[in-house]
């Protein structure tokens, strides 16, 4: 490989993570959460750009999103302690002063929704009742009473109130690819199903309301493979598609006076944004757009100009957020989150690339192939598996800058959608279901066997590296498939699957069965599948990284790992945080996690002086 310049892994990393955005009602500012402080706080910014201001000052807290009330004059929002997951709900005055804690449960997850059309009323769903219930609960601003809507009964989780504010609109989850969407008295509780199909598994997931209240739009797949925009007519009780494509349409969004809406459609993980006239379908011409992922759009509640807030990234620039102003034609980037001081051209591109698995399945990934290359040599490789494993692997600025930093010191990564990912369809999303560890280990065998098939890959000197699930796949891979790799690293991933489905959180334990399995049903299974049943087969090293406050994947997951492993005498590093959780939430540790795997994988892949 020629010589190029060397930029430190400091400057990969030094991004400001930007996330929950949330418009202003009048769309003259937005609200979003970073880490700019150091911690996840709450920051607010004109729309036209300029240097932000903080909200809050938490320092052991991460706030997670927020929402303005109708006048804007309001913010409430949820946080979490060191990264425990036990969201509680604060208020706050937008002109300034300190966050009041409308929950003190630390014991219970909250997820917010929003408030009333008056701003009275904040709606919120938790398992304060029951810690296996998700209930919907609303919270009166002037009196300062909270009052349980829903009773019991399974997961639901408010999403928004009717124009009106007589009614909420809520999701009952049954799993992670079965929902309904239910319609909520706020007087008195009584709570209808819309969307009831017994017998078949369908998603649904509500969308913005027109403003007479007549109906709503939502996000579904009852009947097809891939998610499409539907229609809600309550008058009528019924829905139907209004948009539908051969890729999943993602979120929905209506301008100020509901004659645009906007959707995105998700290409094989690429982004392409769409604007329609709401009434007559006709499309609206839009100025190019960087190709990348756009995680949420909004349009401000009253904003007359039609200006659309994209929250974006790419595989050059982490997620910030970008104004479209439709009437002008003009697309603005109003946040900065790349501090890092390197040129543009420094970053790779990933090629989207098939897979032949061993059934026929076509797995897609992208791969990203070090600059500078040259014929006959031969570099290192990391595996990558997202976690999820119900998620996408999407070219974007990926973890923090890991891929681009590995890229920079001649490492190659393939980052492939295994199945059980989602967006590509419902059928390959559900082959994950009750089969951890069987048939997308063989989808990993497969990505590394597609590696050895390149004539600049050198076949000895393959890593793989996952969190979450990710961690899980990388367990497994090391366990199970311990010739193919040079080392692993695994990040938060459970070990052991008969101890992990029993120690999740209390509401996800309902769905744990038809997900992964039954702690005594399933025991065969699940020990045949766990990684710490063939721990004598390590041959590689390992790291292990793991936050002690995790409550999806707890730390016992990765003790078990860690102390068989040390009593076989095998190379394991083991880093944990005791601060953190199923994540990094402080900059610090993520600096410091990141660099110690990148640190952990280099060593192990790069020859002296390649």
């Amino acid at each position: 490989m020629g010589a190029r310049p060397q930029y430190r892994f400091e400057q990969f990393f030094a991004t400001r993570r930007i996330m929950a955005m949330q418009p202003a009602p009048d769309g003259e500012s937005f609200l979003f959460v970073s880490d700019i402080s150091g911690q996840f706080n709450l920051w607010q910014v004109a729309s036209q750009g300029g240097w932000p201001r903080q909200l809050t000052l938490f320092t052991e807290d991460s706030v997670r999103e927020a929402v303005f009330t109708p006048d804007g004059a309001r913010i409430a929002f949820v946080a979490d302690h060191h990264g425990d997951e036990k969201y509680q709900v604060y208020v706050m005055d937008a002109t300034g002063g300190w966050p009041e804690k409308i929950t003190d449960r630390p014991d219970v997850q909250y997820a917010l929704a929003g408030f009333s059309p008056c701003g009275r009323y904040l709606a919120f769903s938790g398992n304060a009742a029951n810690p296996q219930d998700v209930d919907v609960y609303v919270h009166d601003l002037q009196t300062g009473e909270t009052r349980q809507l829903t009773q019991g009964g399974g997961l639901r989780y408010a999403i928004s109130f009717s124009p009106d504010g007589s009614r909420i609109i809520a999701v009952q989850m049954y799993g992670n690819t079965d929902h309904d969407l239910l319609l909520i008295d706020v007087a008195t509780g009584e709570t209808r199903n819309l969307t009831a199909h017994p017998g078949r598994q369908a998603r649904f997931l509500p969308g913005p309301w027109l403003k007479d209240g007549s109906g709503f739009y939502l996000v579904s797949d009852d009947g097809r493979e891939f998610l499409g925009i539907g229609f809600y007519n309550l008058a009528e009780e019924r829905w139907s598609y209004a948009i539908t494509a051969d890729w999943d349409v993602e979120g929905c969004a209506l301008n100020a006076d509901q004659r645009l809406l906007a959707y995105v459609v998700n290409e094989a993980g690429r982004s392409a944004l769409h604007v329609i006239e709401r009434e007559s379908g006709r499309r609206i011409d839009l100025p190019a757009l960087p190709s990348g992922v756009i995680a949420d759009l909004k349009f401000a509640r009253r904003d007359t100009r039609n200006r659309l807030f994209l929250h974006m990234a790419t595989y050059k620039e982490a997620t910030t957020v970008y104004v479209l102003d439709i009437d002008a034609g003009t697309l603005t980037r109003v946040t900065e989150s790349m501090l890092g001081n390197i040129p543009d051209d420094v970053f790779v591109a990933p090629e989207l690339v098939h897979i032949d698995a061993f059934d026929g399945l076509r797995i897609p990934a992208w791969l990203y192939r070090p600059h500078g290359v040259e014929p006959g040599q031969k570099v290192p490789v990391v595996l990558s598996i997202h976690g999820g494993p119900e998620a996408q692997e999407r070219p974007g600025y990926n973890y923090g800058g890991f891929y681009q930093y590995l890229l920079s010191r001649g490492v190659a990564v393939l980052a492939p959608n295994i199945r059980g990912s989602t967006g590509f369809g419902i059928d390959y999303q559900k082959r994950i279901h009750r089969d951890w560890g069987g048939a997308e280990l063989k989808d990993i065998e497969a990505c590394n066997r597609y590696l050895r098939s390149l004539d600049w890959v050198d076949g000895d000197r393959i890593a793989i590296w996952g969190g979450s699930f990710g961690g899980f796949a990388t367990l497994s891979a090391a366990t199970r498939l311990p010739d193919l790799w040079a080392a692993a690293c695994d990040f938060c991933g459970p070990a052991n699957l008969i101890t992990f489905v029993k120690s999740v959180p209390p509401h996800w334990q309902p769905i744990m069965k038809a997900w992964i399995g039954d702690a005594e049903e399933d025991r065969e299974l699940l020990i045949e599948r766990s990684p710490i049943t063939y721990v004598d087969q390590v041959k590689v090293p390992l790291m292990v990284v793991q936050g002690a406050m995790d409550p999806r994947v707890v730390k016992a997951e990765s003790d078990q790992m860690v102390e068989r492993l040390r009593s076989l005498g095998r190379e394991v590093e083991y880093l944990v945080f005791e601060d953190e959780g199923h994540g990094f939430t402080k900059r610090t540790n993520q600096l410091k996690g990141y660099g110690a795997m990148a640190d952990f994988l280099l060593r192990h892949l790069v020859k002296e002086g390649a």
